[in-house]
C-alpha cells in the first residue's frame, strides 16, 4: 500500500494537471536540460523568447514549456530545432539585467511533450500533452534497477569533486522515486544532449535504465582521472624528492676536493680531455665547457648538450698519427699487386713519397681520379691507403644538397652533429688518414646550401689548417689529411673546386687490360670466396675474351666480374650434379642432430673427382652457361657508300662508332634531324651546312643545288639521346658526299668540331674514341690538328695497327676520305 505522502503528492499533481493548460508558449533552452520538481534560472536575451515569456505571464497562469535545443549554435530557432520532449514550468520570479537581459526563475512541474505546433507570430506556440509515469511497486525489475541507480548516483557524488556530499544527504531524505530520479538527472555534470535521453523515455523503468548508464560510464570516466591524476602526483614528489636529495649531495660535494666529487661519466670525460693532447686554445675552450657542464643539473636539457659535445671534441684526434711507408720499393710492390696498370696515378704516388723522403712532410696534396665507371677510382685509393699504411675513409658526396653535411649543424639544433669530414677523422681515430670524397661530380644544392662552396675550405692547402666546422667551432688543422676525389665527368666538378684538385685521368680498359685484371685479380677473388680455389679452376684465353666482347660492353670490369661470377657458380652446380649423379649418400637419421655428411668440398671422394675431371672453363662452356651473347661479334660494314660517314663518339661506358646517314630529296631546301640530337649537335648540323651551301663550287656542287632539296640527315640507334660538338666533321662530310654523289671510304672513321670558315676544333675522349674505331675494325682515323699532341698520352696497345691523319680543316680531310 501507498504511503500517506504518496497519496497526498498524487492529489496535489492530479490538481495539478487540471489546472494547467494544454496551449502554452515555448522557450527553447541553448545548454539546459530542465526536470520537474526543480527549480532553474534561465537568462533570456532574444525578443521571439521575451515575447514568450510575457504571452506566458499575460494569460497562461506563469506556465510555460521548456524545451533544450537540438543544435545550441541555432540563434532563431522553430519547433524542429528543439526537442520534442521536455517539462513544463512555472515562471517563479523574472528579474530585468543591467545588460538587457532578464534572470527568469522557473520551477518544472510535469514532463511534457509537444503534441501539435501552434501557428503563431513572434514566439513558438503549441499544444502541450503533460506525460506522467505510474511507479509500479510490484515491478520487480524496476525496483532492481531503481536500488542500483540509488548505489550508482551515491559513489558518483563521493567520487566527483565537483559535487558537494550535502547532495547524496538530500538525496537520501527523498522518498518518491519519481522525485529521486529527477534530483539525481538535474545533478549529473553532463552536457543537454546526455540529459534528454532521460526525458525521452517512455516509461518510468526506462529512465531508470537511462541514468543508471550515464552514471556508470561517468563513474569509469572519474576512476581513470583519478588514477591519472596519482600516477602525475606521484611524479611530480618523485622528482621533488630526487631534487631535493641531488640538492643535499651537492651541499655534501662542496665539502670534497673536485676530483672525488665528479659524477662517473664526468669523471672519464674529465680523463679524456687531459689525454686528448689538444692545442693551448682548444684545450681552454674544452675546460670552459666543462667547468659549465659540472656545475650543472643532469636534468638540465642543457646537460646533453654539453656532454655530447665534449665527447664529440675528446674523440676528434689530435695527437695520434701512422707511420708512412717510406720506401719506394714497397709501395710500387703494394700499388702493383692491388692494381693492374694505372701507371700514371702509381707514378703521382711514387712521386708523393719520393718528396716526403726529402722534407718528411708534404702538404697540399688534393688528388682527383677522373673516370668512367668500374675502373677501379675507389678501389685505387684504398690501396694508396694501405700502400702509405695510413688510415683509410670513405663517404659519398652524390646526391648531398646540404652545406650541413660537411660543415656540421650549430649546437643550437636539436640533434645536431659534426659534418662529415670532423666523422671521417673520427672514424679514422688519426690525424694524417687518406680521406676518399666519391662522386664529387654528383653533389647538388638547393635553399640549404651549397656543400660545393662548403668544400673549397676543406680542399684548399691555405685554408684547410685553420676548418672550422659549425658543430665543434673550433680550428681544426685538415693539413695533413691526403684527400682524394672521384668523378666520373669533370666538367661536372664547379670551377673553383677544379681548380684547387690535381686531375689524374684514368682511361678505359683495353681488352688485352681486362684480360690482365680478370685472371691476375677477379678470378682469383672469386675463387677464394667461393671456396674452388683448391681444384685448380681455370678459364682458357678464349673463353675470357669471349665473355669480355661478347657479354660485355663498358670502360671498366664491374659487369666482367659478374659474368664470371655467373659462369662459376654455374659451373659448380654442374659439377656437383655429375658428382651426386655418381655418388649415393645415407639419408639422415631422424634423432640426428647434426648433418649427415659436411659440405662436398670437405669430402675426399669430391676433391678425387675434381682433380679426375677437366677444370678448364672454355668458350662452349661459357655459351652454354651464359646463353644468348648481349653484344654478339658483328663484323661492320666497311663498305664504300655516298652519304654514309663513320664518326666516334664519346660516352660514359667508353667509346663507340656514330655512323651519320644523309638523304637528299626534291624539296625547298628543308632540313630534317633525327636520331635524339641535343641542342648542341643540332646547331653543330646547321654550321656544316652553312659551310657546304657556302663553299659548294670547291666541293663540286651545283649552285642553289640545296635550295631544291630537302635534307635529311640521320643518326642510327634512334633511342639513345646522343649530344656533343665533335660529330661536326662527320656531317660535313656526308653532306658533301650526299650532294656530290662521291663514295665516302668505309674503312675510315673521324671525330671533330667543325666551324663555318671549315677549321676543325679539338676534341675530348680520343683514347675512347681510337679503341671504338679499332674495336670496329676501322684502321684509319681523322682527328683535329691540335689532338696530336695527345697522342703521346694514348696508350701504345691501342695506337698498334691505326693510322691517324691529323687534320685542321676541311680540305686536309678531303684529301683522305673519297674512295
Amino acid at each position: 500500500m501507498q504511503d500517506t505522502d504518496s497519496i497526498l503528492d498524487q492529489l496535489v499533481n492530479d490538481a495539478s494537471m487540471l489546472a494547467i493548460p494544454r496551449v502554452m508558449p515555448i522557450i527553447p533552452a541553448r545548454d539546459v536540460a530542465i526536470f520537474p520538481i526543480m527549480i532553474y534560472p534561465i537568462l533570456i536575451g532574444r525578443a521571439s523568447t521575451l515575447k514568450a515569456v510575457s504571452a506566458a505571464m499575460d494569460g497562461n497562469d506563469r506556465y510555460i514549456f521548456v524545451s533544450s535545443q537540438k543544435d545550441p549554435q541555432v540563434e532563431n530557432p522553430k519547433i524542429k530545432d528543439i526537442y520534442k520532449n521536455g517539462t513544463i514550468c512555472k515562471i517563479i520570479q523574472i528579474l530585468r539585467l543591467p545588460n538587457n537581459m532578464i534572470k527568469l526563475l522557473v520551477e518544472g512541474v510535469l514532463q511534457g511533450k509537444i503534441a501539435k505546433a501552434k501557428k503563431n507570430k513572434g514566439y513558438m506556440l503549441a499544444e502541450i500533452e503533460p506525460l506522467r509515469f505510474d511507479y509500479d511497486e510490484s515491478d520487480v525489475k524496476l525496483l532492481g534497477v531503481i536500488r542500483h541507480v540509488n548505489e550508482l548516483f551515491t559513489k558518483y557524488v563521493k567520487t566527483n569533486k565537483l559535487i558537494p556530499n550535502d547532495i547524496s544527504i538530500a538525496y537520501d531524505n527523498i522518498n518518491d522515486p519519481q522525485k529521486r530520479l529527477y534530483f539525481a538527472a538535474s545533478n549529473l555534470i553532463q552536457p543537454p544532449e546526455v540529459k534528454q535521453k532521460i526525458l525521452n523515455a517512455t516509461n518510468l523503468k526506462q529512465q531508470f535504465m537511462q541514468i543508471a548508464t550515464i552514471l556508470a560510464s561517468e563513474i569509469n570516466v572519474l576512476k581513470i582521472e583519478e588514477e591519472v591524476d596519482k600516477k602525475v602526483q606521484g611524479s611530480i614528489q618523485k622528482m621533488q624528492k630526487k631534487v631535493y636529495i641531488q640538492e643535499q649531495i651537492r651541499a655534501l660535494e662542496s665539502e670534497l676536493d673536485d676530483s672525488d666529487r665528479l659524477p662517473p661519466e664526468l669523471a672519464k670525460l674529465r680523463q679524456a680531455i687531459d689525454e686528448a693532447g689538444f692545442p693551448e686554445e682548444i684545450l681552454a675552450k674544452a675546460n670552459e665547457e666543462f667547468e659549465k657542464i659540472s656545475k650543472m643539473s643532469s636534468m638540465s636539457p642543457d646537460y646533453v648538450v654539453l656532454f655530447n659535445y665534449l665527447d664529440w671534441l675528446t674523440k676528434v684526434p689530435f695527437k695520434t698519427w701512422t707511420a708512412d711507408v717510406m720506401d719506394l720499393g714497397t709501395v710500387e710492390t703494394i700499388l702493383n699487386e692491388d692494381h693492374y696498370g694505372m701507371e700514371k696515378p702509381k707514378e703521382r704516388i711514387l712521386e708523393y713519397i719520393a718528396i716526403l723522403n726529402m722534407t718528411g712532410n708534404l702538404r697540399r696534396q688534393i688528388l682527383c681520379f677522373v673516370g668512367p665507371p668500374g675502373v677501379g677510382k675507389t678501389s685505387l685509393a684504398k690501396s694508396i691507403a694501405r700502400a702509405l699504411n695510413r688510415k683509410f675513409v670513405r663517404f659519398s658526396l652524390g646526391g648531398v644538397r646540404d652545406e650541413a653535411e660537411i660543415r656540421g649543424h650549430r649546437r643550437t639544433y636539436i640533434g645536431a652533429l659534426p659534418g662529415k669530414i670532423i666523422q671521417s677523422m673520427k672514424k679514422a681515430g688519426t690525424v694524417n688518414p687518406v680521406i676518399l670524397l666519391d662522386e664529387i661530380d654528383k653533389m647538388s644544392h638547393d635553399h640549404q646550401g651549397d656543400p660545393a662552396s662548403a668544400l673549397l675550405e676543406v680542399l684548399d692547402p691555405e685554408q684547410n689548417i685553420n676548418f672550422n666546422d659549425h658543430y665543434l667551432d673550433i680550428d681544426y688543422d685538415l693539413s695533413n689529411v691526403l684527400f682524394i676525389t672521384t668523378a666520373n665527368v669533370k666538367y661536372d666538378i664547379p670551377a673553383p673546386l677544379l681548380d684547387r684538385m690535381e686531375i689524374i685521368d684514368l682511361e678505359s680498359y683495353l681488352d688485352f687490360q681486362k684480360y690482365e685484371i680478370a685472371t691476375r685479380h677477379i678470378i682469383p677473388n672469386i675463387l677464394a670466396q667461393y671456396g674452388m680455389e683448391k681444384f685448380g679452376i681455370t678459364f682458357s684465353e678464349v673463353a675470357l675474351y669471349k665473355i669480355i666482347h661478347e657479354y660485355t660492353r663498358e670502360s671498366g670490369v664491374r659487369n666482367l666480374e659478374r659474368e664470371i661470377s655467373s659462369v662459376l657458380r654455374k659451373y659448380a652446380k654442374l659439377k656437383i650434379i655429375d658428382f651426386n649423379a655418381q655418388n649415393e649418400f645415407p639419408l639422415p637419421q631422424d634423432d640426428s642432430e647434426t648433418p649427415h655428411y659436411d659440405y662436398l668440398a670437405q669430402r675426399p671422394e669430391f676433391l678425387d673427382f675434381m682433380k679426375n675431371s677437366s677444370c678448364e672453363i672454355t668458350p662452349e662452356l661459357v655459351g652454354q652457361f651464359l646463353k644468348t651473347p648481349y653484344f654478339p661479334e658483328k663484323k661492320e660494314d666497311l663498305s664504300d657508300k655516298v652519304g654514309i660517314v663513320t664518326g666516334l663518339a664519346w660516352t660514359s661506358v667508353g667509346g663507340d662508332i656514330l655512323p651519320v646517314e644523309v638523304r637528299l630529296m626534291p624539296g625547298n631546301g628543308k632540313l630534317t634531324l633525327t636520331g635524339k640530337l641535343g641542342d648542341v649537335m643540332k646547331e653543330s648540323a646547321m654550321a656544316a651546312l652553312s659551310l657546304v651551301r657556302s663553299r659548294h663550287k670547291e666541293f663540286g656542287i651545283k649552285k642553289f643545288f640545296f635550295e631544291k632539296k630537302e635534307i635529311h640527315i640521320h643518326f642510327p640507334e634512334g633511342a639513345i639521346p646522343k649530344d656533343g660538338p665533335s660529330a661536326g666533321i662527320t656531317m660535313t662530310i656526308a653532306l658533301i658526299s650526299a650532294a656530290s654523289k662521291r663514295k665516302i671510304r668505309g674503312d675510315i672513321a673521324m671525330t671533330g668540331e667543325i666551324t663555318l670558315s671549315g677549321k676543325i676544333l679539338p676534341i675530348g675522349g680520343l683514347n675512347e674514341k681510337l679503341l671504338a674505331a679499332k674495336r670496329a675494325g676501322i684502321h684509319t682515323i681523322l682527328i683535329p690538328g691540335e689532338n696530336e699532341r695527345d697522342l703521346v698520352e694514348i696508350n701504345k696497345a691501342i695506337l698498334e695497327g691505326l693510322t691517324i691523319h691529323p687534320v685542321k680543316n676541311i680540305d686536309d680531310a678531303l684529301k683522305y676520305v673519297f674512295a
